[in-house]
């Protein structure tokens, strides 16, 4: 039966990917996700998986490479850093159309950067940070019970599309507690066919997995295929939420727990009579374009404002989706530290302000 339990982050995202029928584990101790290994460890041979502690992240890639071709639900995570060592092995995975699941819980950078948390892999979760003409689909929790729900729905996006998919967290995800209920989720079915699952010569043709096409025709159809995956991710997995947009003079754009961070500060602003809304991308690629677009148009609207825990990174996808109909303000975080809800309430006070004076 499931029940409600105080847990930390990344122990519940561990325990919900096993409720969702991982039966391999491949991993490499990196701050903020330690507890998703050492949970793993001792947790997921009870429940009739494979736990490996690999020498690198190189290896947990290739690992989950060669778990992946067998069809088995396979997961790897890391952080930051350790993400940017497994590229090549997730852009060969994208190309030999490989499943397997990959949880980044983001600290800062570039570099080694330190432990707090960050949201600077934007760009390199979002637009293939590979080789190749490859995304990865990724979706981004802004709590712990979120976190829990999309690792278990990476798992069957990851099988339905073939292709490695991904959960970006900033670190505070990972490393905070809060009350969770995890679902025992119905394992969906899917075609294996396709997988190297042993061959008698007899039964099936031999499978094999490859992404090396040295023929060019063979190239084109190769990532024909990949581009038709690509369009349908775009038409049928876009996720995000609307927070008090209806009447929203101000729009903000965050994603993550910054998000969270940004409803209290609306929250604020609404009782001292200002206009402010949320749209959140609950999926970073595919991004939502269209509702951007959407809330653009409206006369209402007279500006959009990303807060994001970098430099800035996810507005440039905001930019496309609004087509700059509208300014684009930017409230960037720098220091591996989280905003306020004062700073961003502030924040748009300030813009108000200068609107109503001509500036």
């Amino acid at each position: 039966m499931e029940k409600t339990v105080l847990m930390k982050g990344n122990e519940a995202i561990a325990e919900a990917a096993i409720r969702a029928g991982c039966k391999v584990y491949f991993g490499y101790p990196i701050t903020p996700q330690n507890e998703i290994p050492e949970y793993m460890a001792a947790n997921l041979g009870k429940a009739g998986g494979t736990f490996v502690q690999t020498e690198s992240e190189l290896a947990s890639i290739s690992m989950l490479y060669g778990a992946g071709g067998t069809g088995e639900r396979a997961m790897t995570s890391s952080s930051s850093i350790g993400i940017a060592l497994m590229q090549e092995g997730i852009s060969f995975m994208a190309g030999a159309q490989v499943p397997g699941v990959i949880v980044n819980m983001n600290r800062g950078g570039p570099g080694l950067g330190g432990i707090q948390a960050s949201q600077g892999d934007y760009f390199q979760a979002t637009k293939g940070g590979g080789n190749g003409d490859y995304y990865t689909l990724c979706l981004a929790p802004e709590s712990i019970q979120e976190a829990c729900d999309l690792v278990q729905l990476l798992f069957d996006l990851a099988q339905k599309y073939r292709q490695p998919v991904m959960m970006l967290g900033d670190g505070m995800i990972g490393q905070m507690m809060e009350p969770v209920c995890i679902k025992e989720p119905e394992q969906k079915e899917y075609d294996l066919s396709w997988a190297t699952r042993g061959w008698d010569g007899v039964s099936r043709e031999r499978a094999i997995i490859n992404s090396h096409y040295p023929n060019p025709d063979d190239m084109v159809i190769q990532n024909g295929i990949l581009q038709e995956k690509y369009r349908q991710m775009e038409a049928e997995e876009v996720r995000y939420e609307e927070y008090m947009c209806e009447d929203a003079e101000t729009i903000m754009v965050a994603w993550g727990t910054v998000a969270r961070i940004c409803k209290s500060a609306i929250k604020s602003l609404r009782n001292q009579g200002v206009k402010a809304g949320l749209i959140r991308p609950i999926s970073l690629y595919p991004f939502p374009y269209a509702i951007l677009e959407e809330y653009a148009k409206k006369d209402q609207v007279k500006r959009f404002l990303t807060v994001e825990m970098c430099a800035g990174q996810m507005v440039e996808d905001v930019i496309i989706g609004t087509k700059s109909l509208k300014p684009i303000e930017r409230l960037n975080k720098l220091g591996m530290m989280s905003h306020t809800p004062k700073e961003i309430a502030d924040y748009v006070i300030e813009l108000e302000a200068a609107e109503k004076e001509g500036k």
